[in-house]
């Protein structure tokens, strides 16, 4: 049996500023670097052989911050970033919700069918994530693994290993530094964990 940790990475500045992120290079903030040690910490005792992450720094960094204190080395994987927005990276939510009511209002009930010009769709981003994933899931000598990601991208990974439809993505939510895991069996995989954030001691 494998299991699979998915962690998203600690707040970032822009989650601050509530823009688009998309694959936008974004710093953590002071409070996400803490959420990441939190999250590390959570983490020591789970035999997590190995540790994957987006490229991205927000992601590389939480990756980085955990690897340290579980003497793990990270390998970085483009298949892990965050879905491309397109034209959206770098818009504030006011902004959106000014200039994008229609598109704005698809993403939040039909995710999985939104074409944002020059960006990718939920299936395309799917396709990537789970084809990085698969190249793990087929190293047989690893049995515990941590990904360290993006919301939109571990919402696609999660429905993806449990054969569900991107029709559900909407009904999904991913905080910054949530744990959810995913346990692969012989004949099935089984949700153990979602969005679990008891980790996180906010003030």
């Amino acid at each position: 049996m494998k299991k699979i940790y998915l962690v998203r990475h600690g707040e970032s500045e822009w989650n601050v500023l509530k823009k688009i992120q998309g694959q936008q290079n974004i710093a953590l903030t002071q409070k996400g670097i803490e959420q990441a040690h939190l999250i590390g910490e959570r983490l020591i005792n789970e035999n997590i052989e190995k540790i994957y992450s987006s490229d991205l720094n927000r992601a590389y960094i939480t990756a980085k911050i955990i690897g340290n204190k579980l003497n793990l080395a990270i390998t970085p994987m483009k298949e892990f970033r965050e879905i491309n927005f397109g034209v959206w990276e770098g818009i504030s939510n006011d902004k959106m919700i000014e200039e994008h009511q229609d598109d704005l209002a698809l993403w939040r009930n039909e995710p999985e069918k939104l074409q944002i010009e020059g960006a990718e769709t939920l299936k395309e981003l799917q396709i990537r994530a789970m084809n990085g994933l698969n190249k793990i899931i087929h190293n047989d000598r690893i049995d515990n693994v941590l990904i360290v990601s993006h919301s939109a991208t571990l919402k696609t990974i999660i429905l993806g290993l449990l054969n569900m439809n991107l029709a559900n993505f909407k009904n999904l939510t991913i905080n910054n530094v949530s744990l959810s895991i995913v346990e692969i069996r012989e004949h099935n995989k089984v949700l153990k964990l979602f969005n679990d954030i008891c980790h996180i001691k906010e003030s």
